[in-house]
């Protein structure tokens, strides 16, 4: 093989890490369906949460070595430890190799495919909270760029793959909060057992991991079995042996061997399949197969590195695509938040601003804005004085409908967020596209821990913010907009530092809580209000760190008329969704 210095050496691989489906590592173990392929579990309890010895790899290779004997005492041999009479398996002879260790976790069929099949089909029974009510809750999750809108719902779902199931997760939890078993049951075990098995998801696809991760990862499945008998007194189940479900006991110790679980997904290699396989087939006459594949797959590469050659060559304002810019310093988590060159609509006035995308006090907190940078020293009424007398000699601004997030990790950037805020509009085909404002989770407090109000973006803080003492504040982004270019100067006369390009004016949720011996541990927001109105401000855009995603609160009656793009308005209260993506877990746990 050659090493990154293109010189070529000798190496002699170690069989280290087999990534297969259950299947396949039934097969290649040898074992039985239905066992467990790396422990000696018996199979009435593959459903409890005890640990029992690893398989021994030496007493196999020893029973292994019989084959070429008398058949009969080699078939009775296996058969009593458990394992097929296989002659001479391909591992037989490997050097320092234990295929019973080398199996490796598989989110894709145990937790996505596996564990979470089975826990969405005895929550959609009718022995629990039944189809209906389910799919009229899927039809009224808000939209968010992680989240996938089921406007027919999931039970009618047929075929279902990996993805669709993740993005199920990602919702689960608030189609099921607050709604009542049949005859009056609590439904306290059961939201207990969704919310650890979803935490158990979440911290299995950790990228990195420390000995607390693993800690918690084994709490969470030690209270899913503290809580999962609920499903049998339900009469939705009958046991828990299930060797998928078995699997996850291994989840820790396989982790610490062999690190975190991206390594050896099998979601990595059906990808590679595609591209590398079926692609290739394609472009193929299907005939002498092989070469075809094999010519088409080099020439592929030979292409994309010359397209990366002449990429590197081009100069920034040469480059193909839409022209984008970099706004504020660099986001938490290695994020970068992108703006495109030009506005959606390049001017739009204070009324439309005021009828088409509900900001009604846009007005008055642009003269605050405007006062808080130009007397970051004034506060109470000698602020409110001069945000009043504030004159602003424009009626129109440019307005933004969408807001990116590109991660700094991987080269081209890819966006991995999105914030959507756009009144209702047609297309070009005259079909009516509905309004869309999404909600965002804005810095209150900087990353070092100093609070705003002492830091040097002081005079960007809205009063509001410097108040409360939370480090992120939950908002609903209204309008996405620039003051004109040419009348900065004249906004800005008494500002020390540089006024923010690009801001934002949205309208906040109050500080997040959690409800008090609540089952779920969801915080619940509402919208903030003051005076009889919702309490709205201007914000740096630098200040919103990523989309957050908002579950509606319906209590146990859920209205008909309910969808995903009037939910907004029309609910008050709403539980903040922890699962929508892995970065916003991680921020909320």
């Amino acid at each position: 093989m050659a090493s990154g210095d293109r010189v070529w050496h000798r190496c002699h691989p170690i069989f280290a890490c087999f990534v297969s489906n259950y299947p396949e590592q039934v097969l290649v173990t040898c074992t039985y369906s239905g066992y467990c392929p790396k422990c000696l579990v018996p199979l009435d309890e593959l459903g409890e949460p005890n640990t029992f010895p690893s398989r021994n790899y030496h007493k196999a290779l020893v029973l292994y070595s019989l084959a070429e004997g008398d058949a009969h005492p080699f078939h009775a041999a296996c058969h009593e430890a458990q394992l097929k009479p296989v002659f001479h398996p391909f591992w037989e002879n490997f050097p320092l190799a234990d295929i019973y260790l080398s199996v490796t976790l598989d989110i894709l069929h145990q937790l996505l495919q596996g564990v979470m099949k089975h826990l969405i089909s005895w929550l959609t029974s009718s022995d629990t909270f039944g189809p209906t009510v389910i799919d009229a809750r899927c039809r009224s999750i808000p939209p968010n760029h992680h989240i996938k809108l089921f406007s027919k719902g999931i039970t009618t779902l047929s075929c279902i793959l990996g993805k669709e199931y993740k993005a199920i997760c990602r919702i689960l939890i608030g189609l099921i909060v607050d709604l009542p078993l049949p005859h009056g049951q609590v439904p306290t075990q059961v939201l207990r057992a969704v919310w650890v098995l979803l935490d158990f998801l979440y911290l299995a696809q950790f990228r990195s991991h420390t000995t607390d991760s693993i800690h918690c990862l084994k709490d969470s499945l030690t209270h899913f079995h503290e809580n999962k008998v609920v499903f049998t007194d339900l009469s939705i189940w009958g046991h828990f042996n299930i060797p998928k479900i078995h699997s996850l006991m291994h989840y820790g110790p396989s982790i610490a061997l062999f690190g975190t679980t991206n390594n050896y997904n099998t979601k990595q290699t059906k990808c590679l399949h595609i591209d590398f396989t079926k692609d290739a087939y394609c472009a193929s006459n299907h005939k002498d197969k092989l070469p075809q594949m094999t010519t088409w797959l080099s020439q592929c590469k030979k292409v994309q590195q010359h397209v990366a050659l002449v990429r590197s060559r081009q100069e920034p304002n040469q480059q193909h695509g839409p022209s984008v810019k970099t706004i504020g310093p660099p986001q938490p988590g290695t994020r970068s938040l992108k703006m495109t060159q030009h506005p959606s609509i390049k001017a739009v006035s204070f009324d439309d601003i005021d009828k088409l995308y509900g900001a009604i006090q846009f007005q008055d907190a642009l003269g605050d804005f405007i006062a808080c940078i130009n007397y970051p020293s004034r506060s109470g009424n000698e602020l409110y004085a001069h945000a009043v007398n504030t004159l602003i000699p424009f009626c129109s601004v440019p307005v933004f409908h969408k807001v990116k997030f590109t991660s700094n990790n991987v080269e081209p950037a890819e966006i991995i967020d999105a914030i959507h805020v756009w009144p209702e509009q047609k297309d070009t085909y005259g079909q009516i596209i509905p309004p869309r404002f999404d909600t965002v989770l804005v810095l209150t407090e900087c990353q070092d821990g100093t609070h705003r109000k002492d830091c040097e973006f002081q005079p960007y803080c809205h009063p509001y913010l410097t108040q409360c003492g939370a480090s992120f504040q939950i908002a609903q982004a209204r309008v996405v907009f620039e003051i004109p270019s040419k009348q900065i100067s004249q906004v800005f006369l008494h500002s020390v530092t540089t006024p923010p390009t690009h801001l934002a004016y949205i309208e906040w949720f109050s500080q997040p809580s959690a409800m008090q011996n609540s089952s779920h541990g969801l915080y619940k927001v509402s919208y903030l209000m003051k005076d009889g109105s919702q309490q709205a401000s201007i914000i740096p855009l630098s200040s919103v760190i990523s989309s957050i995603h908002l579950l509606p609160w319906f209590g146990q009656n859920h209205p008909q008329d309910m969808n995903s793009f009037i939910v907004l308005e029309k609910c008050q209260s709403f539980y903040v969704n922890p699962f929508s993506d892995m970065y916003n877990y991680m921020i909320l746990s």
